[in-house]
């Protein structure tokens, strides 16, 4: 799966509007730092047709160590970020999957072996 970088995306701004790459890197990691600094003083951070972040806590939890059978321990709450794709985001990552799926299953009917004789 190839991955997009915050570079690649300050690359793209530049080339689509001929800002310098220096300018338009200043403006992505301020906004990236003001959406940090909400959510760290527990702001929501909504970005129509993008989506919402939202700081949430989480609650505390038993947790099992697989490599000692009946030691439990319990991990504290602590905050974390909830994502909730906005409506378009949604719609085109959930015609990914169709795609993914079909894919999937063409790739495996041709790898299936062959029953006849």
């Amino acid at each position: 799966m190839a991955k997009l970088t915050k570079r690649d995306i300050v690359v793209a701004i530049s080339n689509q509007t001929g800002m310098v790459q220096h300018q338009v890197f200043d403006v992505v990691q301020r906004t990236l730092d003001h959406i940090t600094d909400s959510l760290a003083n527990n702001v929501a951070v909504e970005l129509r047709n993008f989506g919402v972040f939202q700081p949430r806590l989480t609650k505390p939890r038993v947790g099992r160590n697989p490599n000692e059978p009946g030691s439990s321990f319990v991990i504290p709450a602590r905050a974390t970020v909830k994502f909730k794709p906005g409506k378009i985001m949604r719609q085109r990552v959930e015609k990914l999957s169709r795609e993914l799926k079909d894919a999937s299953e063409r790739k495996a009917a041709t790898d299936a072996p062959s029953t006849s004789a």
